[in-house]
């Protein structure tokens, strides 16, 4: 039954959704605001010990800040008790004292033919029943036997079998008064111009009813008897009661088991198969669904999210196995929200469901589930698969795919923090790759966690040469100057240090100026004196051109008045050791450092503009005192700042040290 939005507002706006919640749960009296119909309590989706659910009247929307699930008023009940969309309704209207609405004439007639076609198949699910357990079914049960199922999983699941005949279910329901027409709505029996006599659709194999979310029999999935049938499984032909596509296998059972506060599995898992649906259930495990035969699609991946936020999509371990895996991934992905996603448990390869369960007990499946993957690994895992990423080129194609991938995301959120874990998992690939240690360390020295003294020596050159001051320079005084200035904070990377890295770097290798001029000469600088230093060096390189010499840029800049500047950037940069900015590097080095630098001060600026940005957000939760939106600005922010503290300790790792130093000019000393 199709309703007016009026009608679904009214009986919304009649009854706060306080009280269609309340008759679920206790609301907790610490949190809980009655006279701003602000309301909190444990969650009646999943198991907690502390109320992280919220009720908010004005708004008419529930939220929990645990698991994730949201709604309004019907979308609680068809989503804790398994109603229907018009009984939810129903239900609302009834507490709102709202009389329902008259349905449509056509819509009544459509619903009464579903339940005459629910009624045949109820029949047929009968007749396939009694069929299993007659003389015809003797092979089916020694079957069933052998796979290891019991008597009463067998009347669980309503298992039966369609004799070997092309007319026997037909003759059946026709001896009870059903129509030709029910029969070949229901998909019982093919039928068709060319099909002179229609005939039963299943025949020689074991039958499994297929439940629609409110346990009617919808559907037939059969298994071949004959070694020889052309398909091993088969469903039911697409009918007014059933659309593959959007049913999930013992959907209406699973969902009752994950709906059971507190269970250890209050959550789907989806399996390939019947049977091992079926299997797991006699292990113990109930809340197992499988799609039909077919790849899990968008609307049962929807159906999955309705009952749990994190499903888990177990796959076979062999090569198939993983592809499907892959293939679910890229399904979801797209998809995904805060509190809304997937992981993956891969099985041992040549095992299914059915096989570990019924081997050793389901302990086996439980440790498969608990080392689930998330959706994040299994992304990373299908795209570095083949391997081969051993020139630049290779990775920077990587780089280039998983950013497209991750561009699918439409949840702006959940994308910023996709972005960051891939960026993460490069980046530490990479480093392991180029022989990066697991601690922290660098091929290059001590890494972000030496402390002052180690590796190269406390205010020391790599040489062991103390870096004083520059010849002719300030003397003692730089130190207590360049702390005033804010440029030098010992061995920290301030957002300082990384433009005086970038202008001491082409200040000293003026080269690159002729290689990098336009990126170079659209570097904005925050430190005004370094703004000022760099306009007087783009001068010099514009009216010197090619032929630009480091000792002519120090001069030029030195009548210009920088002299005093230049030396403290020296003596910063060597404070830090951050040795390929000096003049004693090699140009590739000093190269490389360049492109580090401007690289970091870019994504600096942007995380900092993020951060900024994020904390206008979080005042204007603030004021609106919106609870939900502040949760989720307030993980961004923390994430938004450890990427900053995660930049700033890679950035120790990286810089400071030449790839190359010495190799044309010999190491760098300090010029005392």
């Amino acid at each position: 039954m199709r309703f007016s939005n009026a009608f679904l507002d009214e009986i919304r706006d009649r009854v706060p959704i306080s009280a269609v919640v309340g008759s679920r749960v206790t609301w907790d009296r610490r949190k809980t605001n009655v006279a701003r119909g602000d309301h909190w309590a444990c969650c009646p989706f999943h198991g907690e010990k502390s109320p992280s659910f919220h009720c908010e009247d004005r708004k008419g929307r529930y939220h929990c800040f645990g698991c994730g699930v949201s709604g309004d008023h019907f979308r609680f009940f068809t989503d804790l008790e398994g109603l229907s969309f018009p009984e939810a309704v129903e239900r609302v209207a009834d507490m709102a004292g709202v009389a329902m609405p008259k349905a449509d004439p056509q819509a009544e007639r459509r619903e009464r033919e579903r339940v005459t076609l629910q009624d045949v198949m109820e029949m047929a699910t009968q007749f396939f029943q009694d069929q299993l357990q007659s003389a015809a079914g003797a092979k089916a049960r020694a079957y069933l036997r052998e796979r290891g199922l019991s008597g009463r999983t067998i009347d669980t699941f309503r298992l039966g079998y369609a004799p070997e005949s092309r007319n026997a279910l037909k003759e059946y329901l026709s001896a009870n008064d059903v129509p030709k027409e029910q029969i070949e709505a229901c998909g019982l029996v093919r039928h068709g111009p060319d099909i002179p006599v229609s005939y039963d659709y299943f025949r020689d194999r074991i039958m499994f009813p297929i439940l629609s979310s409110r346990e009617k029999v919808i559907a037939f999935g059969g298994r071949a008897m004959a070694a020889d049938a052309m398909a091993k499984y088969m469903n039911s032909p697409e009918t007014e009661l059933f659309h593959k596509g959007s049913v999930l296998y013992n959907f209406a059972r699973a969902r009752r088991a994950a709906g059971q506060v507190g269970r250890g599995d209050a959550t789907l898992i989806a399996v390939e198969g019947y049977m091992d649906v079926i299997a797991l259930h006699q292990a113990g495990i109930e809340n197992a669904v499988a799609p039909l035969g077919t790849a899990l699609t968008e609307n049962q991946l929807d159906i999955l999210w309705r009952v749990s936020p994190l499903p888990i999509l177990c796959f076979d371990g062999d090569g198939a196995g993983v592809r499907a895996a892959y293939r679910a991934a890229d399904l979801a992905l797209p998809h995904i929200k805060p509190g809304r996603s997937v992981r993956f448990a891969l099985l041992p390869e040549g095992k299914d469901p059915d096989d570990l369960v019924r081997e050793d007990g389901r302990d086996p499946f439980d440790r498969v589930v608990a080392d689930a993957k998330p959706l994040a690994e299994m992304i990373w895992a299908k795209e570095t698969a083949q391997g081969g990423f051993d020139t630049p080129e290779r990775r920077a194609e990587l780089d280039a795919r998983l950013k497209q991938i991750v561009a699918t995301i439409t949840d702006e959120g959940v994308r910023y923090h996709y972005s960051l874990d891939m960026r993460d998992r490069l980046q530490a690939h990479f480093r392991a790759k180029n022989g990066y240690g697991g601690d922290g360390r660098g091929r290059f020295g001590g890494g972000a966690g030496a402390k002052r003294g180690q590796g190269q020596g406390q205010g020391r050159g790599p040489t062991g040469g103390t870096a004083g001051p520059r010849a002719g320079g300030i003397g003692g005084a730089i130190s207590d100057r360049l702390a005033a200035s804010g440029l030098v904070k010992g061995y920290h990377i301030s957002p300082a240090l990384r433009e005086s890295v970038l202008a001491l770097t082409i200040v000293n290798h003026p080269d690159l100026l002729q290689e990098e001029y336009d990126e170079i000469a659209s570097i904005d600088f925050e430190h005004r004196d370094l703004q000022r230093l760099w306009s007087a060096v783009l001068n010099v390189a514009v009216t010197r051109g090619a032929k630009l010499k480091r000792d002519d840029l120090i001069e030029e800049l030195t009548l210009s008045g920088f002299e005093e500047l230049l030396a403290l950037l020296d003596q910063q940069i060597r404070n830090a050791r951050h040795w390929p900015a000096t003049e004693q590097a090699a140009l590739e080095d000093a190269r490389e450092a360049y492109r580090q630098a401007l690289a970091f001060c870019k994504r600096s600026r942007g995380l900092r503009r993020q951060k900024q940005e994020l904390e206008r957000e979080v005042q204007a939760a603030t004021e609106s005192d919106d609870a939900e939106r502040m949760s989720l600005v307030l993980g961004a922010l923390q994430e938004v700042q450890f990427e900053i503290i995660r930049m700033e300790n890679q950035e120790a790792i990286v810089d400071g040290f030449g790839v190359m130093s010495g190799r044309k000019k010999g190491p760098a000393r300090g010029h005392g």
